[in-house]
Order: structure tokens, then sequence, then C-alpha cells
């Protein structure tokens, strides 16, 4: 037997159960997975809440970012062997203490992390990875704006920007999460809340604003991130926190020659090629020391419901994690 946390019906996190059920046998093309941590992204949360770009299928087991030890070898399994450490992304199944995952569904990540590290890296590195280089584009000397700069993508965000020399300004809530953005590398740092966030970006730019800037929070925010983009400028959409719709006008864009792009990791991790550059360039980043998974608040699987409610409420920084041996 084993425990996992399994979701009938969509809604706030308090529709998360935890039960007792059998523990899963892996089929060929599969390996079993002994989970230790389960990397806790807001999509997550979005699809507990049944708001995700994707229609959320029922029943749900939570999470889909973790890492373990292989437990299990399916038939035909090669290449793997028992209590080798693995990361897995595989859209949903981590929040339970034994999990089924299909050989694509295993992610390469640096050499050197703690399972809790391992956890927090797939989904945040390689965002931050295609954001600023595979579809940012981002060159040396140039300025970002990351919101959220003290969460697991903001804290990722910083560390990759760092690496190709970009300049940083970062943006939050409070000024525990800037010094942590500081702390990392950020070169500015503002306080989200602030009425005059757009005029306080240009005057950190020198009146020019910035070349790329990573939006997060959706709704009557990308008004305001087009206008603290420079010339050229690239906005880069990861995510809607704030569940609003927004709206773009196009003559704004037209004036400054701006660019609007969606992020979204799923589509690309199919790419091998992107995979492998993505691997080669964090490789010597982790060795170094220089690039570290976050790792935040960690919680057993018994109170994932509280996990998740601390993130919409903002309570955390860095990645959470929910740890099912726990």
């Amino acid at each position: 037997m084993m425990r996992q946390i399994l979701v009938e019906q969509t809604g706030n996190p308090d529709v998360m159960q935890l039960r007792d059920v059998a523990r899963p046998e892996p089929h060929a093309g599969q390996v079993r997975l002994k989970v230790k941590a389960a990397g806790i992204n807001f999509a997550d949360v979005l699809a507990v809440k049944g708001q995700y770009l994707t229609p959320t299928k029922l029943p749900l087991i939570p999470g889909g970012e973790f890492a373990g030890t292989i437990d299990a070898l399916g038939e035909g399994v090669t290449g793997f062997e028992i209590g080798q450490q693995v990361a897995a992304l595989t859209g949903q199944g981590a929040l339970q203490e034994y999990a089924i995952v299909p050989l694509r569904g295993i992610i390469p990540v640096p050499e050197g992390l703690s399972a809790a590290e391992a956890a927090a890296f797939p989904v945040s590195y390689y965002t931050a990875y295609i954001t600023l280089i595979t579809l940012g584009r981002a060159v040396r000397g140039e300025t970002v704006l990351v919101q959220g700069a003290a969460g697991a993508l903001g804290t990722a965000l910083i560390q990759v920007a760092t690496a190709l020399g970009l300049n940083i300004i970062a943006i939050a809530s409070t000024d525990a999460k800037l010094k942590m953005a500081a702390d990392l590398g950020a070169h500015t740092t503002l306080n989200s809340e602030r009425d005059d966030i757009v005029d306080a970006v240009k005057e950190a730019t020198g009146g020019n604003g910035v070349d790329i800037l990573v939006e997060i929070t959706g709704g009557e925010m990308v008004q305001k991130s087009l206008k603290m983009l420079a010339n050229l400028g690239r906005l880069m959409i990861v995510g809607a926190a704030s569940g609003e719709q927004a709206s773009i006008n196009p003559g704004l864009l037209m004036k400054k020659n701006l660019s609007v792009t969606g992020v979204w990791l799923t589509p690309l991790l199919g790419d091998p090629s992107m995979v492998k550059d993505a691997l080669a360039f964090f490789g010597p980043l982790v060795a170094s020391g220089k690039l570290r998974p976050q790792v935040g608040p960690r919680y057993p699987l018994a109170e994932s419901a509280q996990a998740f409610q601390d993130i919409l409420d903002r309570k955390t920084t860095g990645k959470v994690t929910i740890e099912p041996q726990q």
C-alpha cells in the first residue's frame, strides 16, 4: 500500500484528499519511482482549480514535476537501474509515494543535485532557458525585468540572466523577496506594489525601458509591462497569475516595434536538440556553483493542501516542494 493525494472535483486546495491505495506496478516501457520530492508550480495549483491552459482531467493526482529513485523496471526497459536518481515530468501524478513514469517522462537534470533540487529544476530552469535564450534571444548587456523575482521561476531567471551577462531588474511584493533577488544577482530591485512602477522602471533604465520583460501576472499588468519596454523590446508571457484577461493595444506595439511572445514549456521539451543545448548550458553552471535551484518551503504529503494554499496566498519564496515519504 501507499499514500497519494487525489482530486475528484476541481476547486480550492481543500478538495485535495489523502488516501491509501495499492502500490502500482510498471508495465513495458515504464519505471516506478519512489518519489522523494515533488516540485510544485503555479500550474499545478491552477489545475486543481480547473483554471489551467488545458482542461483538468479527473480524477487528478496533482503535481507533474518530481524526483526520486527508480524502484522497479517494466519489461524491456534498459539504460536505467534500480536505485538510480532521476527527475520526471508527467503532467500529473507527483503527489504519491510511488509513481509510474513512462520513459519519455524522464527528464535529464545536471549531476550533483539533491532530490529536492532535482524536483525543483526541470520546469523552472528549462522555462527560464527557453524564455531568455530560445525565444527571447537575449544578448549580453541587455536589460531584463523579472516579475515575481523570488518565486521558483523568478529565481531561475535571475540565475540564467546572470550567466548571460544581462542587467537584471527584479520586482516582487516584499522587502524579504527583493533581498532574495538581490542576493541572487539582481542589479536593481523594485517593489511591485508601488503605484509608480512604470516610472520607476523607466528611471532605473535612464528613460529607455527594458529590452526583455518576463510577464507572469496578466490582467492590467500587461499594459504596464508594455510601457516598461524599450524600443524593439520583447514581452515574454509565461503566466497570468492574476487570472484576469489582458488586452493589448496594437498601436503601442507598432510605435515601439515591440514583440509579444507566449511561452509554454511542454511542446518544446519534445525537441531533443533544445534539451541537449540546455543541459550543456546548465551543466558547468551547476558544477561551478553559479546556478542552484532555490528550494523553498518543504511540506509532508499530508500537508499538500496547505502548500497549495500558501502558493495562492503568495506566502512562499523559491520552489515549494512536497516530500511524499514524509
